[in-house]
């Protein structure tokens, strides 16, 4: 190889980064944006996305059905919110105040019989209403995070696309294409921060190894034996000041703090603590907010709300998948790990602090908010004891909030009973556009990885949803 031909990947490799901006899930570096002290300062637009694994049950949560048979609207009274008829379970006590911050769409729905969270989840994350196995070849649509990383860089952090916590457990919550970026590859698939053993509602929280302080002394080394390997070169051939520049834009991320502080978790007074929830739902919402403060870019946070002291059930992989007595999770209803009882609340205080947060720090203009699960759950009760509810893709409930959705509505909706959209059905690929069109992502992608001209999605924005 000549002297002058260096590319990107070896200028990474020679600068002590190896491939870890490169080849590391979701560690795509993008230009710096600095103010005139030379501080790094927030620029575009990010997302939230709070993923309600096992899908909630929306006839119970955000469609009420109060005047459907009993058999059916289940035990829970919809209360009056600060939107004259937007009405939500009576344990959204702190949502209620904020209504007029978000849009609740009733009209969510998977085209076709998709029942099972695996495909569920997919469709959902990918934007599409296609089978994850298609012809017998896996479906390789990146998922929403991946087309964000790759469109959207981070300009103040390595890191674009984060996945709050690490799915484990039953493998059936875990969508295929998580891990990998799609057809993207592995630079735009997500760093999974956190684990059931390791969250930030727990005093011992270690950050991923990525924001680890690095070794000053080999670091130092390493600047030197580089700025003495380039002082044989021409300074003036334009391919080494371009891996001149990018050397220094390397040593530069690297050795800013703000990647690694959003994880000091103490930081944040006890009181913002304590109003997210001292759970892992409430702690990793608010580590979320604080990533994306510090650039990252799209942070999908896993909706665990954590285990109840008195049966400690539920992987942090999924809250809601409330089937009741028939898979032994107990009362749906009731106050365990599978319980509304326990979830709706955690949810209420988790969701509410961060929107709170977020308007009042006038960061929610440039924050999307999106709450879901990947389908709803039967709108009639099981005939079991104790009572609980199965699948049901026809129709669920999705949250959004922030960069420029309009607050105060309700999109779409249900009949009397909750059983399918008679108004506005939003498909994964409706969802997915209107993500991508308030974080300012063109649909078209003119050309992916592999040089092809593909669609992130074959849906249209919602433009009713913005204000």
């Amino acid at each position: 190889m000549n002297d002058l031909q260096l590319n990107r990947r070896q200028a990474m490799i020679a600068s002590g980064l190896g491939t870890m901006s490169l080849g590391m899930p979701g560690s795509v570096m993008g230009a710096d944006k600095v103010d005139e002290s030379g501080n790094a300062v927030a620029s575009d637009k990010s997302c939230i996305f709070i993923l309600l694994c096992g899908g909630p049950s929306h006839v119970d949560t955000w469609d009420m059905k109060p005047e459907a048979p009993s058999d059916y609207r289940g035990p829970y009274q919809p209360i009056d919110t600060k939107v004259p008829g937007m009405r939500i379970n009576e344990m959204h006590t702190n949502l209620a105040k904020l209504t007029d911050e978000f849009t609740l769409i009733n009209s969510m729905s998977h085209p076709g019989a998709i029942s099972n969270h695996f495909d569920a989840m997919h469709n959902l994350l990918s934007g599409q209403s296609e089978k994850r196995v298609q012809q017998g070849k896996p479906n390789e649509h990146p998922y929403l995070g991946s087309f964000v990383a790759k469109h959207k860089p981070s300009t103040r952090n390595f890191v674009s696309n984060a996945w709050l916590i690490k799915c484990v457990g039953p493998p059936v919550f875990c969508a295929p294409n998580i891990g990998i970026g799609g057809y993207l590859g592995s630079a735009y698939a997500p760093v999974f921060v956190g684990s059931a053993t390791n969250h930030p509602a727990m005093d011992n929280f270690k950050p991923p190894r990525l924001y680890d302080p690095y070794d000053e002394k080999r670091f130092e080394y390493r600047k030197e034996l580089l700025a003495s390997l380039e002082s044989t070169k021409l300074d003036k051939d334009q391919q080494v000041k371009d891996w001149s520049d990018l050397r220094e834009k390397t040593y530069e991320g690297l050795t800013r703090k703000e990647g690694r502080a959003a994880f000091d978790m103490k930081k944040e007074p006890v009181k913002v603590r304590e109003r997210y929830g001292m759970h892992p739902l409430g702690q990793n919402l608010l580590l979320a907010r604080r990533m994306v403060e510090s650039g990252v870019r799209f942070v999908t946070v896993n909706g665990w709300a954590g285990q109840a002291e008195y049966d400690k059930q539920g992987p942090p992989s999924s809250s809601w998948d409330m089937h009741g007595g028939n898979m032994g999770m107990g009362n749906a209803f009731g106050n365990g790990s599978f319980g509304m009882g326990f979830c709706l609340p955690r949810l209420d205080q988790a969701v509410s602090a961060l929107l709170s947060d977020l308007k009042e720090s006038g960061k929610l203009e440039d924050t999307l908010v999106v709450v879901t699960g990947e389908f709803g759950r039967t709108p009639y009760l099981m005939k079991q004891s104790p009572p609980g509810r199965q699948h049901w893709p026809k129709c669920f409930s999705s949250i959004l909030a922030g960069a420029g959705i309009a607050g105060g509505q309700v999109y779409g909706k249900t009949n009397k009973r909750g059983e399918y959209v008679t108004n506005n059905p939003v498909r994964p690929e409706e969802l997915a556009a209107t993500v991508y069109h308030a974080l300012d992502i063109p649909i078209n992608d003119p050309l992916d990885a592999s040089g092809i001209s593909r669609s992130l999605t074959t849906g249209k924005p919602i433009m009713d949803l913005f204000g």
